[in-house]
């Protein structure tokens, strides 16, 4: 067959490990056979990061602007064990924390689900997509450990100085001060009724604003501003609802839905309730990844790590059952987008194909072993990596 013409290169971002590997056997079997593939190549490798003084991350990030459009592979975010292993000059920041904050991006995850593998929770019939607000609050938060007795206090100095008393300490303890901004909030917030709007869901939103009433309060007041003066109209047009609630009684909804909206989370409950909604619907390597910003730019990747176990094994020649399925949904994520920017219809469609031919090898129970220990009701064949892409491969070729 012709291979499908791309107009405007994807930012290509490779990874560490075991995703690393996973990406180029991805592209190997299951895109350049098809698709004329253009990227503008960044290696975001942990060794690159540390030979480029994390530069070519930054670089990754501007690339990302400037085109619209990336896909990227799970990295390595270095801890003291990994900068020995791997001698690192210092202990790197996250990449995907870097580029967030370049994109002021809003990460939407979304579970794939499959025939043979229930939800834990029984009433859930469709996706949940929690849109998690990747900045501030406790991951760039501020630390002291209290030696002993004093006065902690919380202090503004700008051309008005506030300050408050935040606890009389008699032992010792621990301090934590931590911020956001109102850009960020309005940024975060916009993204989310966008991507309401794209995807045709409703949108929920929680807080503890009845506790923390000025910093949550902030977060309910932004949102409701916005919805009100911006999307109002447009939700309603679609038939489409915005609701607010305090967080816990969010989370209680949730447990009773069927599912299919989106569940927008500040930082911290987004980084906990992401992992709980993929371990209730499957798995983490079941999960789509996509970083929109508010001026409409996009990142997809895997919402998983770099499987660095089954890398190990790798490395000793052996053969792994590592799940590509969140890999593979990064790519076609990405290059769905790139035609739906460019108006390149045989680029959506292979898209959507490549997706389609995913969900039906994993229904016919061709499975990663990751699955297996899941999957119910069904005759299942557990299958490697390089297997599995085989499989994928065929039926692309039987669908198109």
């Amino acid at each position: 067959m012709t291979k499908i013409q791309m107009k405007t290169p994807l930012v290509e971002m490779d990874g560490d490990e075991m995703t690393r590997i996973l990406w180029k056997d991805i592209k190997e079997e299951l895109i350049l056979p098809f698709v004329d593939l253009k990227t503008e190549y960044y290696d975001l490798g942990l060794e690159n990061r540390d030979l480029t003084n994390d530069q070519v991350t930054v670089d990754a990030a501007y690339a990302n602007k400037k085109y619209g459009v990336s896909v990227k592979c799970a990295t390595i975010t270095p801890n003291a064990q990994r900068v020995e292993e791997y001698h690192l000059k210092e202990m790197w920041k996250s990449p995907n924390g870097t580029i967030r904050a370049i994109l002021d991006g809003t990460v939407f995850r979304k579970p794939i689900m499959i025939d043979c593998i229930s939800p834990i929770v029984s009433k859930w019939k469709k996706p949940i997509t929690i849109a998690r607000h990747a900045y501030g609050d406790v991951y760039k938060s501020s630390e002291i450990k209290v030696p002993g007795k004093g006065i902690a206090k919380l202090v503004f100095e700008g051309e008005d100085k506030i300050e408050k008393e935040i606890f009389s300490f008699e032992t010792p303890g621990v301090l934590q001060g931590q911020y956001n901004t109102d850009d960020s909030i309005e940024s975060f917030a916009r993204s989310c009724f966008n991507y309401a709007l794209d995807q045709k869901q409703d949108l929920w939103f929680g807080t503890k604003d009845t506790i923390s009433k000025i910093y949550d309060h902030r977060f309910k007041d932004i949102f409701q501003e916005i919805y009100n003066k911006e999307y109002k109209d447009l939700f309603e047009k679609e038939g489409l609802t915005y609701f607010y609630s305090l967080i816990d009684d969010i989370t209680a909804r949730v447990m009773r839905s069927e599912g299919g909206f989106i569940w927008a989370c500040k930082n911290y409950d987004g980084d906990v309730m992401s992992d709980m909604v993929s371990t209730a619907f499957g798995s983490l390597a079941m999960m789509t990844s996509v970083l929109v910003s508010p001026d409409g730019h996009y990142e997809y990747e895997a919402a998983h790590g770099t499987v660095t176990r089954h890398y190990y094994r790798y490395l000793k020649g052996e053969k792994t059952s590592t799940n590509p399925i969140a890999t593979i949904f990064a790519w076609s994520g990405a290059l769905r987008k790139r035609g739906e920017l460019d108006k390149i219809d045989a680029l959506v469609y292979y898209a959507d194909v490549l997706e389609k031919a995913c969900l039906h090898v994993l229904n016919n129970g061709i499975l990663t072993k990751d699955l297996v220990l899941l999957a119910e009701n069904i005759e299942v064949k557990e299958v490697n990596s390089e297997d599995f892409l085989k499989a994928v491969r065929k039926e692309i070729e039987a669908l198109l």
